[in-house]
């Protein structure tokens, strides 16, 4: 049975333009964007907020910051935090981080100081660039960081939009209130705007090990502990950029992409940071996905590659100005960072006559295992692997594989995956099967491979409920009462019992029209010729809002550390 997987039957889905396995370039990340950014220098490679920013520009920018590190004493193999909203700023700081020879340590902008501070000690970070109004997060820490670089979100902004900074911050923050800037300029702290004046576009000259020097320590998301830095080279990080080459009918030089994926987070990295510059793309940013700033960024700038997170495509498919935009003139519409629900995936078909391709693939992938097929999405699947990459699923507690169409754990390997864990070899061991006499990477995901090729995800292997002996997967509770009419999202997780082992629990959030209409029990009647006995939630409980993590996702971590 374990042949098929071998055979690869997911290639007959390629299109001709696509081969089994691409070349990997031997190139550090640095060089890639300096032969792009040579190719391209006089196109236009971001617009911010009605700012066009060449990609000459943004090359020299990168330059004379590498030159400021390198003089301020950041060498090679230093870490390098980077807390910072989407901008130009961000690319900047990220391309002359790597020109220094340092190693990218990306923070996220909604991190409450306790959480930042365990990701500084961890990683070891020497410096920081920072936006200016997160500084204090920063400061609550007592991590001492020399030198630490501000930046203003308004430097990149039109003189006639500055004004919006601070209405930027507040959409991102949401509820929380925008805290204020007001520390000094100590000594070891700079404005990135002033070294960018100060020092000529003269980078420091690195020799770099493609394949084990390290060009970004991302931190994983910490559900099941405190998070973990992984360590992504520049092979590994090229590597899924050049996989998904040839995979759409993608062209450099000719597409314009909207950016508001965040920067930080793996999914808007591969895409906003590493494959529009590297493919010579003009790129939208947007700090915050704001739904009025997506419909006009489309409308205005002809966008041909869409892509986001599946919360974002709810809210699109039941915002009123959705209809505006013709959605078919796009060359692809991609939902990846999290499980597309396959009631989300046909509401936007109805609505706008186009089909979401899917993309799969987490912070140790370096980005992406696998992409629906293009033209041919199936509802409910991830996707087919991308070239270059071998996937399996296999026994979740054993290294053997399962049978095609059996459920198991999802298996990759590929060279885009991570080289390991920063300073955690024991946690690297915990994510290896050993198949055939080779090394493969446990995603952690329960799903099956049907006999087309095509992969399905059910569950985190953490989230599986076990009720009296029967196995349930979360997300199949939640595609069924995602389908009531009334119901806008759902959570479902096992609560502890010492009869059942696990009661099945759903918190689900109704639309507005709906609340005070629906009761627990209709919500239970309605999954009764829809899953067999034992799925059916025991217990459901409506709240107002469901938690989400800072991608979007439904944290069914903080579910049940509600209920505990």
């Amino acid at each position: 049975m374990s042949n098929l997987y071998y055979q690869r039957p997911w290639l007959k889905w390629y299109r001709n333009e696509c081969c089994a396995n691409v070349t990997i370039h031997n190139k550090s990340l640095c060089k890639v964007f300096d032969e792009a950014t040579e190719k391209w220098s006089d196109k236009v490679a971001v617009i911010f907020y009605g700012r066009k920013i060449s990609f000459r520009e943004i090359r020299e920018k990168v330059d004379k910051f590498a030159s400021a590190l390198h003089d301020l004493g950041i060498q090679k193999g230093d870490v390098v935090a980077l807390l910072l909203l989407n901008s130009p700023e961000f690319i900047i700081a990220y391309y002359g981080i790597l020109k220094s020879g340092a190693i990218i340590s990306p923070i996220s902008p909604v991190y409450v100081s306790t959480e930042i501070k365990h990701q500084l000690e961890d990683s070891g970070a020497k410096a920081i660039v920072c936006q200016d109004i997160l500084w204090e997060k920063i400061e609550k820490t007592g991590v001492k960081l020399k030198p630490a670089i501000l930046t203003n979100i308004g430097e990149s902004l039109p003189s006639i939009t500055k004004i919006l900074g601070k209405s930027i911050l507040k959409s991102v923050y949401q509820k929380m209130s925008v805290p204020s800037f007001s520390t000094a300029m100590n000594e070891g702290h700079y404005k990135m705007q002033d070294l960018l004046k100060q020092y000529s576009a003269d980078p420091p000259s690195v020799e770099i090990n493609v394949n084990e020097d390290i060009a970004v320590l991302p931190y994983t998301g910490g559900t099941t502990g405190l998070p973990k830095g992984v360590m992504l080279t520049h092979s590994n990080l090229l590597s899924n950029v050049e996989m998904v080459k040839g995979f759409y009918p993608l062209e450099e030089g000719k597409e314009v992409m909207l950016s508001f994926m965040p920067f930080f987070h793996i999914g808007g990295m591969i895409w906003s940071v590493l494959t529009a510059i590297f493919w010579g793309w003009k790129q939208i940013i947007l700090t915050t996905p704001a739904l009025d700033d997506i419909i006009s960024s489309i409308r205005n700038h002809n966008v041909t590659f869409f892509g986001g997170s599946p919360t974002i495509f709810e809210m699109l498919k039941n915002y009123d100005k959705t209809k505006s935009i013709d959605w078919r003139s796009m060359k692809v519409i991609a939902s990846g960072a999290d499980i597309l629900h396959e009631a989300t995936a046909k509401d936007w078909e109805i609505r706008t006559g186009t089909k979401l391709h899917d993309f799969y693939g987490s912070t140790e992938q370096g980005g992406s295992s696998m992409w629906s097929p293009y033209g041919k999405p199936r509802y409910g699947s991830i996707g087919v692997p991308l070239p270059n990459v071998q996937a399996a699923v296999v026994n979740p507690e054993k290294d053997e594989f399962l049978p095609v169409g059996e459920i198991g754990e999802i298996v990759v390997r590929g060279p885009h995956i991570c080289k390991g864990y920063w300073k955690r070899p024991d946690a690297v061991k915990e994510t290896q099967a050993i198949l055939n006499g080779e090394i493969w990477f446990r995603t952690g995901d329960l799903g099956k491979m049907d006999e087309d090729g095509y992969f399905y995800i059910y569950d985190r292997v953490r989230d599986l409920i076990k009720y009296k002996g029967y196995r349930v997967h979360s997300r199949e509770v939640e595609e069924v009462i995602k389908m009531h009419p009334s119901v806008k999202e759902v959570g479902v997780i096992g609560v502890p019992d010492q009869v059942v082992g696990e009661n099945i629990k759903a918190f689900v959030v109704l639309e507005n029209d709906a609340r005070g209409k629906i009761t627990e029990n209709d919500i239970i009647d309605y999954c009764q010729d829809k899953l067999a006995h034992y799925k059916i939630p025991r217990i459901v409980e409506f709240v107002s809002e469901l938690p989400k993590t800072d991608v979007g996702k439904v944290s069914r971590r903080e579910l049940r550390e509600m209920e505990a």
